[in-house]
């Protein structure tokens, strides 16, 4: 086996539970059927097998993932560990939803099949998601209780936060302390917007200003170092790039990857399949292919006409743009593809935040030179004694 982990960002429904502003994928009422559940592990262990990877990651998303309820993710565990079992495999499984359905019903399997840990969103200052019915207050009360009972049942939540007009108007400070001080989170992370699939008539609400942007995520870096970095608050993409200018080993986001091709795809309830969520909710034309009707899912990416856009992109962007001569493109890779398309129409030019992550990777190269210096001031401070 070649030790590599193959990644599937899995939505069982499109179905949701709120209303958020931004959201870009299609509410259609599907659910996978665990009929199905069974043929679509056997592809994903066959696909394992043909490309000698011995782990796969299942990334449970949505519409919201929680709507299938605790029995039936119970009944999936134990359907896809077993077969993976018997075949020398495993899989490895990771939740994420908005937790307005959490109850106590689900710490069992949270426990079992999620190892105790969950993904969940939430901004600051939250103005866009909103429940069904009522606001974006009503939204953010209903889920500050339930991350509160999530967390007395001893289940670890790590939060991500979309950035939005009015977090750059509270301000890095106030932002940084809504996190870690009111809700009390020691892992959290930080997403760019960008106007994805059918919500476009909110598209301008997420147009950022870049310099103002880049303020914001440097002062925010900053006030991490300063406070969170040695005293174990995780703060993503910051602790990751931090990692990688410090020498250590970095796992950075999926924007940012060589190549997403190499390294994930996205299935919905229907058996879709596509680069990721964003391509297999908002963008048909990038459908690679269906896992359900086609018998070799590895034969499905090597032939997919669509998919092979992906896997030349990287040159492509070295061929037509500037990324060549950026000293960071070995860090950033061009930036993330769907960003790219849905604000270009094409994902062969580089991501439209470019300059923002130049600032940030700036950024964090200052700080860990800063902690390699300090470091080295140790290490010869010792020997000197």
């Amino acid at each position: 086996m070649s030790g590599r982990v193959f990644s599937v960002i899995l939505l069982p429904t499109s179905e949701c539970n709120v209303a958020c502003d931004y959201c870009f994928e299609h509410k259609e009422p599907h659910r996978l059927s665990q009929a199905l559940l069974p043929l679509l592990t056997k592809r994903l262990l066959d696909h394992l097998e043909n490309e000698r990877i011995e782990e796969c990651e299942i990334y449970w998303q949505g519409g919201e993932a929680m709507i299938m309820g605790p029995d039936w993710f119970t009944h999936a565990g134990e359907v896809m560990d077993s077969a993976a079992e018997k075949r020398g495999l495993q899989f490895a499984h990771y939740l994420q939803t908005n937790l307005i359905s959490y109850s106590p019903a689900w710490n069992d399997v949270i426990h079992g099949m999620f190892n105790g840990s969950i993904g969940t969103s939430m901004d600051y200052p939250n103005v866009h998601r909103k429940l069904l019915r009522g606001g974006a207050e009503a939204y953010t009360k209903l889920w500050t209780q339930r991350l509160r009972e999530a967390k007395a049942a001893g289940i670890e939540i790590g939060v991500i936060a979309v950035l939005h007009q009015a977090s750059l108007e509270a301000g890095p400070e106030d932002f940084y302390r809504y996190f870690t001080e009111e809700l009390g989170l020691g892992d959290f992370q930080v997403n760019t917007p960008f106007p994805g699939g059918p919500a476009k008539q909110h598209e301008r609400d997420f147009r950022l200003d870049l310099g103002e942007l880049a303020k914001f995520l440097v002062g925010l870096f900053d006030i991490w170092m300063a406070r969170g970095y040695t005293s174990g608050v995780s703060l993503g993409p910051f602790d990751g790039l931090i990692d990688h200018f410090t020498g250590k080993q970095a796992r950075l986001p999926c924007i940012w990857k060589e190549n997403c091709s190499n390294q994930f795809i996205s299935v919905d309830s229907k058996g879709t399949v596509a680069q990721c969520d964003c391509w297999v909710t908002s963008y048909p034309e990038y459908f690679f292919g269906n896992v359900f009707q086609e018998p070799d899912l590895t034969r499905m990416l090597k032939t997919s006409r669509v998919r092979r856009d992906f896997v030349e992109r990287p040159k492509r962007l070295v061929r037509d743009n500037d990324c060549l001569s950026c000293r960071y493109l070995s860090i950033c890779h061009g930036g993330c593809p769907v960003r790219t398309y849905s604000a270009l129409g094409t994902m062969m030019a580089k991501d439209p935040y470019c300059e923002v992550y130049k600032s940030v990777f700036a950024c964090a190269e200052a700080h860990g030179r800063e902690i390699l210096r300090c470091r080295h001031n140790q290490i010869r401070s010792s020997r000197n004694t």
